[in-house]
């Protein structure tokens, strides 16, 4: 562990204060080995502070023999306050330098920051942490870093300068040197989305009141998504089309179709060993993957990498897409890689599949009786966001969607290759759920 920045804490603070960013390496002694690194910030004190004994962390003792007490730097305003503080000082001339840490700013009209915001963490994320200050900005603090550029920091940054009105405007980020000259992103600053709701708490919502009146169909019933579904693929098509402009793109040839094809075929191959229930499917599968390697182009752009309803947010402005990481797990190096825009469309069409199933399949305490037609309306709500999503897509692209049976060769090949990781996460996680990915790759090439 070594310390990356020790913040300057102002004289009107506790005087006993200190405010610390670490950088944490773990190294892993397993088959695959390797490390890991974390960034830890860490607010300390003579004193043990009740004001936020719910994040302490432990106590040490220092080169001086007293004891200090360690807090995590997120959940104490005391700190956060000099994280608002790097970026309002970068306001003016676009960056600012705190000891090891360098604040970057994107000029937003209207939107100063005001040094009295109160900070408050957020709960229930597991990989990073976010802190919002009032209702002005939000900060995601980036838990475990790499070094490099991050996607999610990267496109915010074309698109807030690009004017898209389908993200949250991007603030700021922080970053720091690494001792080769590389950088190492730590968090980022965005507009706080006042109104927003989660998409797949939306949709599942929708489920929820259609499932509730039997009776109407999902036109009838007040759990009808069509217009949201329809919105949704034309933000979708507008931040394809600005990724697109903003970033290299690409036509590449027949190689890079039949490479494509390999890598789905070799994901199916290694799926067969672990869900047995794929089998039926296999033969299709490969059939569907066959196709693309026919087409002999393949178009690719940057792309969000890792999308689904619930990197989606439904504001009182409209549609609002977010975290553009990519796919967890994977270098930045290679989530920047261009790939196809219809990878991001199918997982949208899975995401819709699975809000219907998972509040079927979640029905308790009704009439057992209703219990195939609780499967048909489903399936129908299914059925009808995933198509007037795509409609909405295609019609916002226009001929830049490209010929349509070539589209369909893709997504149908993008739609199976997801549904054959969700089977395989399925059943090392949630057995009872496999019949959701099952259901979808049973209609593949039906």
């Amino acid at each position: 562990m070594r310390g990356l920045a020790e913040l300057p804490v102002p004289e009107e603070a506790q005087d006993d204060a200190r405010v610390t960013v670490y950088l944490v390496t773990v190294d892993y002694t397993d088959d695959e080995g390797g490390s890991e690194q974390y960034q830890v910030p860490l607010s300390s004190y003579d004193d043990a502070q009740e004001r936020i004994a719910y994040a302490f962390v432990g106590s040490v003792e220092g080169g001086d023999g007293r004891i200090r007490h360690l807090y995590d730097g997120a959940h104490d305003r005391s700190a956060m306050a000099l994280w608002l503080q790097g970026f309002i000082a970068a306001e003016a001339s676009g960056t600012a330098q705190k000891d090891g840490m360098r604040f970057r700013r994107v000029s937003v009209p209207g939107q100063e920051l005001d040094p009295g915001l109160q900070s408050s963490p957020l709960t229930g994320e597991q990989s990073n942490s976010s802190v919002k200050f009032d209702d002005t900005a939000i900060m995601k603090l980036f838990r475990k870093v790499s070094p490099g550029v991050n996607p999610d920091i990267e496109i915010h940054e074309v698109l807030t300068r690009g004017g898209s009105d389908y993200v949250a405007d991007l603030y700021g980020w922080i970053e720091t040197d690494l001792p080769d000259g590389g950088v190492l992103q730590l968090a980022m600053l965005q507009e706080f989305l006042r109104t927003a709701s989660d998409g797949f708490e939306l949709a599942t919502g929708s489920v929820r009141t259609l499932l509730a009146h039997l009776e109407l169909s999902v036109e009838e019933s007040g759990g009808d998504f069509a217009g949201e579904a329809t919105r949704l693929g034309e933000a979708l098509a507008a931040v394809h089309r600005m990724l697109r402009d903003s970033f290299p793109a690409q036509g590449r040839g027949e190689d890079s179709t039949g490479e494509l094809a390999g890598a789905m075929i070799a994901r199916l191959e290694h799926a067969r060993r672990i869900v047995p229930e794929i089998e039926p499917y296999a033969d299709r599968l490969r059939a569907a993957y066959d196709a693309v390697a026919a087409l002999g182009r393949l178009d690719v752009q940057r792309v969000h990498g890792d999308l689904h309803l619930g990197q989606t947010l439904r504001t009182s402005q409209g549609w609002k897409i977010v975290d553009f990481e990519g796919e967890p797990g994977r270098p930045f190096a290679e989530r920047a890689l261009p790939d196809s825009p219809w990878r991001d469309v199918a997982g949208m069409l899975r995401s819709f599949d699975y809000a219907a199933r998972v509040v079927e399949m979640s029905g308790t305490g009704g009439d057992e009786t209703e219990a195939p037609l609780r499967a048909q309306r489903a399936r129908e709500w299914s059925a009808r966001a995933r198509r007037l999503f795509l409609e909405g897509y295609v019609a916002a692209l226009g001929a830049e969607a490209g010929p349509e049976q070539q589209r369909g060769v893709l997504l149908d090949a993008y739609v199976a290759d997801k549904a054959v990781y969700e089977a395989v996460y399925e059943k090392r996680n949630r057995p009872s759920w496999i019949p959701i990915p099952l259901a979808a790759l049973e209609r593949i090439g039906g």
